[in-house]
């Protein structure tokens, strides 16, 4: 796509005035966005001292507000939506998968081990499409589309807290429709292939409980790589749930980028990657070092 992020705000200028940018502008316009006087090279390091000072550039969209003034009042958002329902589908899809693997073969994992695979495959974002026509439009439960209700004053009040609830409800029941299933899957099958370890038939030879058995030796073996999951979806809450939160038009992360790219402001879409790429690699830290406390076999000796 031709343009850059200068000529974006100066066409912008040109429509809300109706007269073409004076050449002092356009030069004011180019320093502020980095200009064409340096290198590839000057201009990343410029970049670089900036990002370590706190300066993620200026939106062109909402000129003059700063990026990170429009990053850090969407993350709070996107953090609570996509945070809470990434866990709670991890807790329900982690627990249901270690009774699916403890008893596998059975009435039940012939039943909702099919049927986590098809929820698994559905697109998120039809169904919210779905859930907002349904309960939104057609019953009436909960509203079309916000995060919160505007006829409250945003602060630490009982009715203001409810409203975020209230409209936080269906984007997060859509989110951990969409997503447990694939816990579900990746649970069961881990739980399958610890129960065939030596060690689970020393523990039956020896007598102990079918609980603990369950809980102390193989589900606490089998759930190590969905921590490692989980670690890596957590990294993806600072992208949000885009087409979610487009859908319900919830103010989060997700909402924040889709505005950006069809707006095509730059400085926003490279602070949201950029904090989605700090993002993984953290997560990916915290994963292999929570890795090594959970399984004694990944420390080092000595």
């Amino acid at each position: 796509m031709p343009g850059d992020p200068g000529t974006q705000l100066l066409l912008k200028i040109q429509q809300t005035t109706g007269i073409a940018p004076s050449e002092e502008t356009v030069k004011n316009v180019r320093a502020l966005f980095g200009g064409d006087d340096q290198n590839l090279a000057a201009q990343y390091l410029t970049y670089l001292g900036q990002i370590f000072q706190g300066n993620l550039g200026v939106s062109t969209s909402q000129y003059p507000t700063p990026v990170s003034e429009l990053v850090f009042a969407a993350l709070p958002w996107t953090v609570l939506l996509v945070g809470i329902s990434t866990v709670l589908a991890f807790a329900i899809g982690v627990t249901i998968g270690i009774s699916l693997g403890w008893k596998a073969g059975g009435r039940a994992d012939s039943f909702f081990t099919p049927a986590a695979a098809i929820l698994g495959s559905i697109p998120y974002f039809w169904v919210a499409v779905l859930a907002v026509w349904f309960f939104a439009i057609i019953l009436g439960w909960f509203p079309i589309a916000g995060g919160y209700d505007p006829s409250i004053v945003p602060g630490f009040s009982l009715l203001y807290v409810l409203g975020i609830l209230k409209f936080g409800f269906l984007p997060a029941a859509t989110i951990i429709f969409s997503t447990f299933g694939g816990w579900v899957i990746g649970q069961r099958n881990m739980m399958v292939t610890t129960l065939g370890e030596d060690y689970i038939l020393l523990a039956k030879a020896k007598g102990l409980s079918p609980r603990r058995i369950m809980f102390r030796y193989a589900a606490r073996n089998a759930i190590l790589p969905s921590f490692t999951g989980l670690a890596l979806s957590i990294a993806g809450i600072v992208a949000g749930a885009l087409l979610t939160e487009v859908v319900f038009g919830y103010p989060g992360m997700g909402s924040l980028l889709f505005r950006a790219v069809t707006e095509r402001d730059y400085p926003v879409m490279q602070a949201v990657f950029l904090l989605t790429t700090f993002a993984v690699l953290i997560a990916n830290f915290i994963a292999d070092s929570t890795y090594a406390l959970l399984d004694p076999r990944t420390r080092e000796d000595g």
